[in-house]
């Protein structure tokens, strides 16, 4: 329920609180009334039941009483106009907003998922969109929900873990997911059910407990972290290694000393006029400043310092550092046809 509802509520509250207040104290004051009669007078005024009156008014009591019907009433019908007004527009605002988040997931393609909004899920999160690649968060808390739209990314109430929920957000077009839920038991099941119905989804998990990676990877992971075993070896080459952790901090976080130089992975497109040449014919780092840091092959090799002579093949992956400008321009030329 969005601040605009909320704000309502609380004024009609407050109107028929200050109603009431005043009927009660109104008739405590000129009949004598119990507080507890003043009030059960002033509900059953304003509501209209017509109930006889627990005594005989005064002339005062009366000309009172007939300023506080006409007020009381008009507040209840004002009360309940505005309550039945505020359902039928949460009605509508979540018939259309599902309606809506549909069409959005209907138009992704090549989008990743993300299962679980908690910590870990939320820095997954917000990883891919810094990133501006198309994704999706699921999570079974609609508090988590609501946080996650809030902060501009596309977000489904639903369980991750049933068949029907995956496919409705198009887990057959998606390119990667992440299961980040509570348990382990979770991740492991959502994990099945996602390989069943994409094998060719690339998923990282989450785990909590070392004796469950093993399984996650039987289930088809294709990677598995422990957050507290990362964040302990981080933790640990943050003072073995300063300056080593700052330098690759800085370039997978892009978060220290202002630079914007980051490290991404370059599909070489099979099509592209650069297959078959060497590092040196391609001469990377004079025309955009990058540095070619590794190749992956296709065959699952990873080449570390290639030297200038190394012949890159369709298919590969430049694993490259620079800025991320040229990165981007570096990807589109790779992924341009052949001329």
């Amino acid at each position: 329920m969005n601040f605009r509802f909320q704000r309502r509520l609380l004024l009609i509250g407050a109107a028929l609180v200050v109603t009431l207040a005043g009927g009660t104290i109104g008739f405590h004051l000129i009949e004598g009334y119990s507080l507890f009669d003043a009030f059960y007078m002033s509900l059953i005024t304003i509501t209209t039941v017509g109930y006889f009156e627990l005594q005989t008014l005064s002339r005062a009591g009366r000309i009172f009483n007939t300023f506080f019907i006409l007020f009381g009433v008009s507040v209840m019908f004002f009360a309940i106009g505005a309550m039945t007004q505020t359902i039928v527009e949460l009605e509508f605002t979540e018939f259309f907003g599902k309606r809506r988040i549909k069409r959005m997931i209907e138009k992704l393609h090549d989008h990743f998922i993300v299962c679980g909004y908690g910590r870990v899920g939320r820095g997954a999160a917000g990883e891919l969109q810094r990133s501006g690649v198309p994704f999706v968060v699921i999570d079974r808390n609609e508090d988590k929900v609501e946080m996650a739209i809030k902060s501009g990314m596309l977000a489904v109430l639903a369980d991750a873990t049933r068949d029907e929920t995956l496919r409705e957000i198009g887990i057959h077009k998606a390119r990667g997911l992440v299961a980040a839920l509570a348990t382990d038991a979770d991740n492991l099941f959502l994990i099945l059910s996602a390989k069943g119905l994409q094998p060719d989804l690339r998923v990282a998990a989450r785990v909590s407990e070392e004796e469950a990676e093993l399984k996650m990877r039987r289930a088809g992971a294709d990677s598995v972290f422990l957050p507290y075993t990362v964040t302990g070896y981080r933790l640990a080459q943050a003072i073995l290694r300063p300056h080593v952790f700052e330098f690759l901090d800085v370039t997978s976080s892009n978060t220290n000393m202002g630079l914007n130089v980051g490290i991404e992975q370059v599909l070489i497109s099979p099509g592209s006029e650069f297959v078959a040449r060497s590092l040196r014919d391609l001469q990377l780092r004079r025309e955009l400043g990058v540095i070619v840091l590794a190749i992956r092959r296709t065959s699952g090799e990873m080449v570390f310092n290639p030297p200038a002579e190394a012949i890159v093949e369709g298919g590969d992956h430049l694993i490259v550092m620079g800025d991320g400008e040229h990165l981007r321009q570096l990807e589109r030329l790779l992924a341009g046809a052949r001329r």
